[in-house]
């Protein structure tokens, strides 16, 4: 048998190219640098010069060569973005169209660049209609940033094909980069600038040419902020606003502008005219809907837009008692009706290197560009001259010689060098002679030509001057900025200011009471803990039904806007909004449902809250102090700890005292009244205090404060006992006192 033979397993073969073996995360590292400096120069981040990213400075330039002045016809939107995509910008067509319905967009854009003729969207957020249906050319504002760029007074480079060339920035006779802000996120870095008012960088600038070494101050105070094209409020202070513009960062809080607008019967209702920037109404709105769906704006009961081609939102009030300003702010902390906008000032400068640059930087690098562009457009004048005067030049000699002239050019083979030898002419003076035509040979135009010459010489004389001499360069850039603030001044209609400021607001509280409507009612608390409202105020009454066994311990007239506080014996006052307790059908709740009061503790006394007085705490033992009301409030269920009690200990007194009393009267479960100064008594937060009274036997019973000159009163029968010959049972504090005057009810309470 034949021995099969072994087929030897060949390498595969090499892909064409060099292999060159490299580290993963250097190969890595070196393509997302990259992609990273691509993002950042080509895609994301503007030129302070100009204030445009790549993507719209090719659109302007594209419109601009497609002859789209203002003033000129419109030409349909795809027709733009079809020489945008085919020439200068090899991206997605959706992204250039929205790059341009934005420069159309006058409430997201402070100066339009792009005058648009058909829907290009609304502040509701809806989107523009399709590039198909649409049209577009250039605004006077985008004719000043590209005037001047066939003069030789910026750059140029190839386009991605390198079939044509785009401008690598626009000359820029508009401060775009401030009067309409820019946005943008890169790779690792991000950039936001919201829009200013022209004229007012106009000021600034023209500041900065007369004073280089301008302080941020006065850069701030003639150009105060931003100024929106939605208008609304920027609430910062001064100190914030300097200090974000000498950083290059910081941030500004929007709010809406609203108003007051009274109804008839006296109702009101507020209508908000301005929203945030960015802010898409259609969402607010819904936003605010979901929010009363939520039951999360007790101040609200309705809102609705009204708006046309102003912003109309109308809010309508829960209740005439809610106070303006309580609802707003709610709303400012829930919803979008107040918003910041950053300031990061994270620009490419005009050596293409992006950095943060605080508000004089800026500045100064465009008045930089702006100079740079004057003295280049200013050599290109003068070049353009000096070939002019040369031709007119040739022309004075062919007038002075116009017979030899045509003697020439009738004879010669080759009249072009004859000339040249015989009056000294240059090529194209001799060229330019040549291609003369008859009719130009007249006298008149002579007259012309050497006038023309004088004009053009008096020109190239000033040129020459103003490339010499800075300070003319700075006064001509200076005059420019202000006629550029006439076009653009706070008297136009695009110009006037549209953000107002106001100060930094400060923390609003919002009472309970504003949350809540004002309806008397009446608070019954049994001895069990049960706990209930009735509508009105109701006076005790035995047709008042409890439990079996349980019967009325506290009976309270009061108002839905009220605060209820609970004082247990653990020592712990309790709040509850009276709104928040049940209504008078049936027994009621129990009340430590509401609160963490333990089953083993008991209530010692429940009262309304009244800001401003004073109360006498005190344990079974006789130990207590005075605490001002407002100490006491709780802000949770588990209520707050005010009198420290010892082991076993029981609070056991919560009583008020007036502004006027001078003594305090405590009588002890043993029948010992003792009276003794009220200032012998500290006043306190939180403790255990100091001793009142002394027992041998039982605790303290009860306490009341009082005035000596109107005596010490108590319970008597159905009416009131007033004792003033109390000198018997006035004593120091902490004594055990003795036996009550006759009459003194057996419970031992005042």
């Amino acid at each position: 048998m034949a021995k099969k033979a072994t087929a030897k397993t060949q390498p595969p073969e090499s892909p064409s190219g060099d292999i060159r073996v490299v580290d993963m995360a250097e190969a890595l590292g070196e393509r997302y640098l990259s992609y990273a400096l691509s993002t950042i120069m080509s895609r994301s981040l503007p030129d302070v010069r100009d204030g445009l990213k790549p993507v719209h400075r090719r659109l302007l330039y594209a419109m601009r060569q497609l002859r789209l002045e203002p003033g000129q016809g419109y030409k349909k939107s795809a027709r733009v973005v079809g020489d945008v995509i085919g020439q200068y910008h090899p991206h997605g067509d959706q992204s250039i169209y929205d790059a341009l319905v934005r420069m159309a967009q006058d409430f997201a854009q402070r100066y339009p660049m792009v005058d648009g003729q058909g829907n290009f969207g609304n502040i509701d957020g809806d989107n523009a209609a399709a590039m198909r249906y649409t049209e577009a050319r250039l605004t006077e504002a985008a004719a000043l940033m590209l005037n001047g760029i066939t003069e030789d007074t910026v750059d140029f480079r190839a386009t991605y094909d390198g079939e044509n060339v785009e401008p690598v920035v626009l000359p820029a006779a508009f401060p775009n980069f401030l009067a309409n802000g820019a946005q943008g996120i890169a790779v690792g870095m991000a950039t936001s600038v919201p829009p200013h008012n022209v004229a007012e960088v106009c000021d600034a600038l023209q500041h900065l040419i007369k004073s280089p070494n301008a302080t941020i101050e006065k850069l701030v105070s003639l150009m105060p902020g931003p100024d929106f094209p939605t208008g609304g409020i920027v609430c910062e202070s001064r100190e914030t606003m300097v200090e974000a513009y000498r950083t290059g960062r910081g941030s500004f809080r929007i709010r809406s502008r609203w108003e007051k607008e009274d109804l008839k019967g006296g109702g009101w209702q507020i209508v908000v005219t301005e929203i945030p920037y960015q802010v898409a109404k259609s969402r607010l709105i819904e936003k605010v809907a979901d929010l009363l769906h939520e039951k999360k704006l007790p101040f609200l009961d309705d809102i609705r837009d009204e708006s046309t081609t102003d912003v109309r939102i109308v809010l309508v009030p829960k209740s005439r008692n809610v106070e303006p300003l309580h609802l707003m702010e709610q709303l400012f902390r829930q919803t979008d009706f107040e918003t910041r906008f950053g300031l990061n000032m994270n620009v490419l400068d005009a050596s293409q290197t992006p950095r943060v640059m605080p508000l004089p930087e800026v500045l100064r690098a465009f008045l930089d560009h702006r100079r740079e562009v004057l003295v280049r457009r200013s050599k290109f004048r003068l070049g353009e001259i000096e070939r002019r005067l040369e031709i007119l030049d040739g022309y004075l000699v062919a007038y002075l010689n116009i017979d030899e002239v045509i003697r020439i050019i009738r004879y010669e083979d080759e009249p072009k060098p004859v000339m040249m030898r015989k009056w000294g002419l240059t090529d194209l003076q001799a060229e330019s002679i040549l291609n003369m035509r008859l009719k130009s040979l007249r006298k008149l135009e002579e007259v012309e030509i050497k006038g023309e010459h004088k004009k053009l010489s008096q020109e190239k004389k000033e040129l020459s001057q103003l490339l010499q001499e800075e300070g003319q360069q700075w006064s001509r850039i200076s005059d420019e900025i202000g006629e550029l603030k006439k076009t653009y001044g706070p008297k136009t209609e695009l110009g006037r200011r549209r953000t107002a400021f106001a100060d930094a607001p400060s923390a609003v509280i919002i009472p309970l009471e504003a949350m809540v409507e004002r309806e008397p009612v009446t608070v019954i608390c049994s001895a069990k803990g049960w706990i209930r409202t009735m509508k009105g105020h109701v006076e005790e009454s035995p047709e008042i039904k409890f439990k079996d066994g349980d019967r009325a311990k506290f009976h309270i007239q009061c108002e839905t806007t009220d605060k209820l506080l609970v004082f247990g014996t653990n020592g712990k006052f309790y709040t509850i909004g009276v709104d928040k307790l049940p209504g008078g059908r049936g027994h009621g709740e129990p009340i430590r449902l509401m609160i963490d009061l333990g089953n083993d503790q008991d209530i010692v006394d429940v009262m309304i809250h009244k800001p401003g007085i004073k109360l006498l705490v005190a344990a079974h033992d006789g130990r207590g102090f005075i605490v001002p009301s407002d100490d006491i409030v709780a802000q949770t269920r588990s209520g707050k700890q005010v009198l420290v009690l010892g082991e076993g200990g029981e609070a056991a007194i919560c009583v008020p005292v007036s502004p006027a009393a001078d003594m305090l009267a405590t009588i002890g479960e043993n029948r010992k009244l003792l009276i003794f100064p009220l200032k012998e008594v500290p006043e306190m937060s939180r403790g255990r205090g100091v001793t009142l009274q002394k027992y041998k036997d039982g605790g303290i019973s009860d306490a009341r404060a009082f005035k000596k000159t109107e005596g010490l009163s108590w319970r008597h029968g159905t009416g009131q006992r007033t004792e003033t010959n109390i000198k018997d049972w006035i004593g120091e504090r902490a004594q055990a006192g003795r036996l009550p005057p006759n009459g003194f009810p057996r419970g031992n309470k005042f």
